[in-house]
């Protein structure tokens, strides 16, 4: 993930990067400045006011660098961290359904939050590695250049300081990993807890479910406390490892001033690089650093890599009425069969009901319908085209979806209403309302259709509602209702059902259904049993067969229906 990071805003990037090298420079400068500037002045010279202002500047540069890289370094990892939030959000909400629902909401919530943080600081992290890395290799550099015996005694203790970086990089990245994952799992149960306060309540359940959030804690305590350890660890071994190279660098410096073969400014000129040269604590922080944005970004790209449904640019013919097509259609989902050879057809303007026993694959026709997601076999078309070759975006602007626990986005029920792609006017959005069945509860709301959504008072059925008037405010070619109406007692669903009637020729509705009058006003039903069409016709047709009728759970005779012209046309037979 890295190269892609440092790609997409490779600027600010590079130009964090100079500043660390930039300050790198200064203190690998700084020891031969400053050796000079003492063997001058023990040596009895003057000291040239210039060589003062070189080691003052020095000092500054190095200190304005580090202030650089703080300000660049957060900007930059600030605006990474949103650009990596909006792609892996547009990647969710893009992708089928069902590949979004591989990931659980609490551990979306922690990839979307911290995760993307600590994936968005890796180029910083690369460029504060590099320079760390860099100190030390200038201080042996350095140190050489000025004596070699002493480089050499130096170099006596870099395999041990080696091996300890490699160990404490490796054991930093699993011990985040581990560590992000389990917190992911207090995340997803404590996001299913809040979504179900009402039945932990209604089950008398709070102790339990307390006890299941809070489990991983131990787990995420021990992952706190390894974490811990590999720290301790590299600095307990480093503060024993770097006394020992130091005084052992510094008696090999001594015994060489002591000889002549070092003056005084050359000893504190290889002191300090020898400083530089073990900056073990440096390393480690940065290399720990850098783990663990490698570490946030390999739980990050899976998100990252969820694919976009694909399309070849074809265009749906003007003026057409959105005749479905659908042809041999397969859905398998975790070697489960959901539909098997589904093939039906619904004439432009007209309306099919959908129907069958729980498990049947109505919910999963109805999102390969609209190509909420894509069959494994088979195809899908809209007036002739297949749905898999139209763009995305052409395809939400056709088929308008109701859902039956329908989710309201938006600052005020207007907006709720209006929530899409080109979103209607005021006036659209009443009389959407007014056909849903939704403008009378929403006048009487505090302030009408302004009222915040969080602050309306709104029951399951006045929710429904909200979520048909959604459709209809722009039915397109296509218009499905994934069981919409299941919270509607009959009297209302009955009047918005006149109210789809009114799309008759003008837009083609799949209907969900779940009662017997809902099929009953259908123009045609197909009826799935075990993810395969069962029958295709006239409700009152499929009822003389006890099966259908079981579906509908006890219903005697067929509901009576409302007198209606047959626009229709062939729609289908038995198979």
């Amino acid at each position: 993930m890295l190269p892609a990071l440092f790609r997409h805003r490779p600027v600010p990037a590079v130009a964090v990067l100079v500043c660390d090298i930039a300050g790198a420079l200064c203190a690998l400068a700084m020891p031969l400045a400053l050796g000079l500037t003492i063997d001058r002045l023990l040596g009895g010279g003057a000291v040239p006011w210039a060589w003062i202002a070189v080691c003052a500047a020095l000092v500054v540069a190095e200190t304005a660098s580090d202030a650089a890289v703080t300000v660049l370094g957060g900007v930059h990892s600030a605006r990474l961290t949103t650009r990596l939030r909006e792609l892996a959000l547009d990647r969710l909400l893009r992708t089928e359904p069902r590949r979004a629902a591989e990931f659980s909401p609490g551990d979306l919530t922690t990839r979307l939050t911290a995760t993307a943080t600590a994936a968005a600081g890796a180029p910083v992290a690369a460029a504060g590695a590099l320079c760390a890395v860099l100190l030390p290799v200038g201080g042996l550099i350095g140190v050489a250049v000025t004596d070699f015996w002493t480089a050499l005694a130096f170099l006596l203790g870099v395999p041990p300081l080696v091996l300890l970086l490699r160990a404490f990089t490796r054991d930093t990245g699993a011990v985040t990993a581990d560590y992000q994952r389990t917190q992911a799992v207090v995340a997803t149960r404590l996001a299913e807890a809040v979504d179900g306060a009402a039945t932990v309540r209604a089950a008398g359940s709070a102790r339990q479910e307390h006890a299941r959030i809070t489990a991983p804690l131990g787990e995420l305590a021990a992952h706190g406390r390894r974490t811990w350890r590999v720290h301790g660890r590299a600095v307990g071994l480093s503060s024993v490892l770097l006394p020992v190279l130091t005084a052992l660098v510094l008696g090999v410096a001594g015994l060489r001033l002591a000889a002549g073969a070092l003056t005084v400014g050359e000893l504190v000129t290889v002191s300090r690089y020898a400083a530089l040269a073990m900056g073990i604590g440096a390393v480690t922080g940065a290399l720990g650093a850098l783990a663990r944005s490698r570490a946030a970004g390999e739980r990050l790209g899976p998100v990252l890599a969820l694919p976009e449904p694909g399309h070849r640019g074809a265009v749906l013919p003007p003026g057409g009425h959105g005749t479905l097509t659908v042809t041999g259609v397969d859905v398998t989902r975790g070697g489960r069969a959901l539909l098997r050879n589904v093939t039906l057809r619904v004439p432009g303007g007209s309306s099919m009901a959908v129907v069958g026993l729980s498990g049947s694959g109505k919910s999963v026709l109805a999102a390969v319908a609209g190509r909420l997601c894509d069959p494994d076999a088979g195809s899908v078309a809209l007036d002739g085209v297949a749905l898999r070759d139209v763009a995305p975006d052409r395809v939400r602007r056709e088929v308008s979806y109701a859902f039956a626990a329908p989710v309201l986005f938006g600052a005020t029920v207007a907006d709720a209403i209006a929530f899409g792609a080109d979103p209607p006017d005021a006036g659209a959005v009443r009389a959407a309302a007014e056909a849903a069945e939704a403008d009378g509860f929403v006048r009487l709301l505090p302030e009408g259709y302004d009222t915040p959504v969080e602050r309306a008072p709104l029951s399951g059925g006045e929710r429904q509602r909200l979520g048909l008037a959604r459709a209809f405010a722009r039915p397109g070619r296509l218009l499905i209702l994934d069981d919409a109406t299941s919270g509607l007692d009959t009297a209302t669903e009955r009047r918005v059902q006149r109210a789809l009637d009114r799309h008759d020729g003008r837009c083609t509705r799949l209907v969900v259904a779940h009662r017997a009058s809902t099929a009953a006003r259908a123009d045609r039903v197909v009826w799935l049993a075990d993810g395969t069409v069962r029958g295709i016709g006239r409700h009152e047709q499929l009822w003389r067969d006890p099966a259908y009728r079981a579906v509908f759970r006890g219903a005697e005779a067929p509901p009576s229906a409302e007198p209606r012209r047959d626009t229709v046309g062939e729609h289908g037979a038995r198979p």
